[in-house]
């Protein structure tokens, strides 16, 4: 990074992100062999403060990584799913699909609806008590390379660095953690992910990585409104048919209700507000009632990886692997990854511990790179690789018709008429001209069942010491100003989930004319949840999110 003298810590493997694939991988490789040191960093001020999924997990990870769970007192996989549910939804109606036509991958009978952040949680205790060294509130912001250009560790970010750049008078500089192998699992969109790849050319001949947008809320329910293990998922409506997109209500235990909304970072209309549309999806008869005289106790969200087998970039390079997320292992349609981030976590993990105990370091792990198609990871991708094209070409009916007659071909022939389709664009260039568009006059919230971003924000616990410098890095303002005010109306006030970005007029006050002339851009980074929605989906990759502080952020206490 610099020529900051730096205090170094040497380990046989360094793993970033306690996420599921970070925390299976620590776990694997001591129970492989006990005595590697592994050490595991997380940016959140805790394990699971920055973790954020529906989620029904798929146990066939964690049963694989510790077969014995089910014995065990105080595991979070307390609420098996007992219903499963397909709806349709229309301006005013709903249609139950039949579960029979469902593809049997899709069904979530023998799934469990859990908080990952609990599990996490639960799973860095398992890990500490094999003796894997755990540190969160260290955000991991750069690389290190020896002299052949192979990754030898990685430096965490320095703290009470003021805003202007300079030292401050709690500055301490971030340390060095060395390692034979490095693992990146940092989820969707990472930073040190993004270096990797762009190289080491790891997503060359590889389709663009594709994303979207989840959003989440934590809701108490009454009694009589609460159905534990009922899993409920949707489309249609309030999204048009041309724009990809579900949601989800997960009941689980303690009339405890999880709902989300996943929105397709493809979308072309520059004035949708994915954020808005999650409101206007809880307001649905369908939907609506669940929340009756219900209490909101949390919101986050978080970008999605959606590429899946055709985008998943190659996984090793000199010195290092990618993991879970980082690699972009969700499965699409099954609205899962989990499953998938804890099995490469374990198969990473294996390959390594097999190369350290021949006396290897800091090359590459060809097998494992060699090896994931052909595992269950593979499997579950490959059945599922049409589904997100096929919707982006034919919209949401046609899209789902013809998806789901692919599942079921790749379930029961092994074999899809489509071959093997690409995603085309990436998701910041499908964006078009505002002057294409109308804008959208979304309602107000009532405060009772739909919110505004500020008081949503308020429940995630995101803090950001204010004097730092920015993470949210802005390339070229008046590229900004040309391209995204002017063209597109500046969609960056819509899509962010969180109210980071403003357009303001010479008052400070947001411009109520999106095509307004004396604006300067604002930004509110305090607000940020980490989504990186903004990463991605700014039409000319003007903005850049990079790690803040160790330990900023939300801090997400069971989503």
């Amino acid at each position: 990074m610099d020529e900051v003298e730096r205090e170094s810590m040497e380990f046989d493997v360094v793993i970033v992100g306690a996420g599921p694939a970070g925390l299976a991988a620590a776990i694997r490789l001591k129970q492989v062999n006990p005595e590697l040191s592994v050490v595991v960093l997380e940016k959140g001020a805790e394990v699971g403060a920055h973790i954020l999924s529906g989620a029904v997990v798929d146990p066939i990870g964690i049963d694989r990584l510790l077969p014995g769970w089910r014995e065990e007192e105080g595991h979070p996989f307390k609420t098996p799913v007992t219903d499963d549910r397909f709806l349709f939804l229309g301006p005013g109606g709903s249609m139950r699909l039949p579960n029979f036509m469902m593809p049997p991958l899709m069904n979530n009978h023998g799934n469990y609806i859990v908080s990952l952040g609990n599990v996490c949680r639960w799973m860095a205790a398992h890990a500490e008590a094999l003796g894997v060294e755990i540190y969160p509130g260290f955000a991991a912001v750069d690389l290190v390379y020896d002299g052949n250009q192979a990754v030898t560790g990685v430096i965490t970010g320095d703290m009470g660095v003021e805003r202007d750049g300079t030292h401050g008078p709690n500055y301490a500089p971030g340390m060095a953690l060395m390692g034979k192998y490095v693992m990146i699992g940092e989820g969707a969109r990472g930073s040190l992910a993004k270096k990797l790849i762009a190289r080491f050319g790891l997503a060359d001949g590889r389709d663009p990585g594709k994303y979207g947008i989840g959003l989440k809320e934590l809701w108490q329910v009454k009694p009589e409104n609460h159905r534990p293990g009922l899993v409920q998922h949707s489309f249609g409506w309030p999204l048009d048919m041309k724009t990809g997109g579900g949601s989800f209500l997960y009941h689980l235990e303690d009339n405890q209700v999880a709902v989300g909304f996943v929105l397709h970072l493809n979308y072309k209309n520059p004035y949708l507000s994915p954020f808005e549309e999650f409101q206007r999806f809880k307001t649905h008869p369908a939907i609506r009632g669940t929340f009756e005289g219900a209490k909101r106790i949390s919101y986050g969200a978080r970008a999605i990886t959606e590429g899946g087998w055709q985008s998943v970039p190659k996984l090793a390079f000199p010195g290092g692997v990618l993991l879970g997320c980082s690699a972009g292992f969700v499965n699409v349609p099954r609205i899962k990854g989990s499953h998938n981030a804890m099995l490469s976590g374990m198969l990473a993990a294996e390959y390594a511990a097999e190369a350290l105990s021949a006396g290897r370091a800091n090359d590459e792990l060809s097998n494992y790179e060699d090896a994931w198609r052909k595992s269950d990871i593979g499997r579950d991708l490959k059945k599922v690789r049409n589904v997100k094209p096929l919707w982006s070409r034919f919209g949401t009916i046609g899209g789902i018709a013809l998806g789901g007659l692919d599942m079921w071909l790749n379930t029961l022939f092994g074999f899809s008429p489509f071959g093997t389709l690409k995603h085309g664009k990436p998701d910041y260039a499908t964006l078009e001209p505002a002057e294409k568009y109308s804008p959208i006059s979304y309602p107000k919230p009532d405060g009772e069942l739909t919110f505004d971003r500020l008081s949503s924000v308020f429940l995630s616990n995101t803090n950001h010491e204010e004097n730092e410098p920015a993470h949210l890095i802005v390339g070229n303002m008046e590229l900004q100003k040309r391209s995204e005010h002017d063209v597109f109306a500046g969609p960056s006030t819509r899509y962010c989930p969180a109210g980071v970005y403003e357009w303001v007029d010479k008052d400070g006050n947001a411009a109520a004319d999106p095509h307004a002339e004396n604006v300067r851009f604002v930004i509110n980074a305090q607000n940020c949840v980490h989504c990186k929605t903004c990463d991605i989906k700014d039409p000319n990759q003007n903005i850049e999110w990079v790690p803040p502080q160790g330990g900023e952020g939300p801090v997400y206490p069971n989503m």
